[in-house]
């Protein structure tokens, strides 16, 4: 009921002021407008729980409900400032959560006095880079190529002139695995806006996104089911969980979760489908892809921070740890879902 009451009078201000603030089509107006009132209501249904009680509600998770609200709100701000600003401020919004993620991980791991040098090269130089490639959008397309080999070759040179032979091999894995999860592959996530996306119209070829911003609507598509996934995930396995994947990695992780979350990721993205150039169908299956990916970037960053003995990466977000905590399913779900798009969609 309140989401009916209020959707007319978000989307009317979406609409009354897209041509001046929000650039975006109308179907993505409505979908943020949505989310924005499922936030608010998030908000509400927060703060009421906060007066109830301890005998009703647990407080703690009261709590961590309530962080995680506001976490969502500053990274839905943050999303749609980007967006706002053009492809290119997106491009630099995500270059900059690129870095912060990789200066997290790298500060987690420990590092050597001969490293610093490589470390200088690849935050202020490689991962700019990578993202002005990503912004000048070539026709040989290197950003799919040049920071991969940069870094596989530069890397390990350099760490080899600072004359420490002390855990060589390890201190350069490290280095490169943090590369290309929090920079490469994120960067394909802002990417997606500079895809020629085609679909087909009675029996004809057409330009899905053809100067109508439509493009924006389907990265946050995309940043809504992969953020979601993560929720549906934590909330089946603390519903249903039995069987834990890796009890060693992550006790959270349950198969009943993931398939739970996978299932619940294809109706929302038939339900969001008429955001994309999907048909329901297409959005469903895809919606899966991207599930299982987040599950794999989950669990992988578990494994890491488990092997470092670390609760979290950082505590840049309040009430879900560090920005690499929050990212970790859209750094390894990007390039999926960027690849999916282009080979079957343009």
């Amino acid at each position: 009921m309140l989401l009916k009451i209020l959707s007319p009078f978000v989307f009317g201000f979406l609409e009354q002021t897209r041509d001046f603030i929000l650039p975006f089509d109308e179907p993505t107006a409505w979908l943020i407008a949505a989310v924005m009132v499922l936030l608010i209501i998030g908000s509400f249904i927060g703060k009421l729980l906060e007066r109830s009680s301890e005998e009703r509600f647990n407080s703690a998770i009261v709590r961590s409900f309530n962080q995680r609200i506001r976490s969502w709100w500053l990274m839905c701000a943050i999303l749609i400032a980007g967006l706002v600003i053009g492809k290119t401020g997106t491009v630099v919004l995500f270059g900059l959560i690129a870095f912060w993620a990789l200066r997290e991980f790298i500060t987690m791991t420990p590092t050597r006095r001969g490293d610093h040098r490589a470390l200088f090269w690849v935050l202020v130089v490689f991962t700019p880079l990578q993202f002005v490639l990503v912004g000048i959008h070539d026709d040989h397309q290197l950003f799919k190529v040049i920071l991969p080999l940069l870094a596989a070759l530069f890397v390990p040179t350099r760490i080899a002139l600072a004359n420490d032979e002390k855990r060589y091999l390890e201190r350069s894995a490290k280095i490169l695995i943090g590369i290309l999860i929090c920079v490469y592959a994120l960067s394909f996530a802002p990417a997606l806006l500079y895809l020629d996306i085609k679909t087909f119209v009675d029996g004809s070829e057409e330009l899905w996104n053809d100067n109508n911003n439509k493009e924006k609507g389907l990265l946050f598509f995309f940043v809504l089911i992969t953020q979601l996934n993560d929720v549906l995930q934590f909330g089946w396995g603390k519903l249903i969980g039995r069987n834990v994947i890796a009890d060693r990695i992550n006790t959270s992780r349950t198969l009943e979760g993931v398939i739970g979350a996978a299932a619940s990721s294809a109706l929302l993205g038939a339900l969001f489908s008429w955001v994309t150039p999907f048909a329901f169908w297409q959005a469903a299956v895809i919606a899966v892809v991207i599930s299982i990916c987040g599950f794999a970037g989950g669990i992988t960053m578990s494994a890491i921070k488990r092997d470092r003995g670390v609760k979290d990466f950082g505590t840049l977000i309040q009430g879900h740890a560090g920005i690499l905590d929050r990212i970790d399913s859209l750094c390894f779900a990007a390039p999926v879902f960027y690849f999916v798009i282009e080979i079957f969609f343009t």
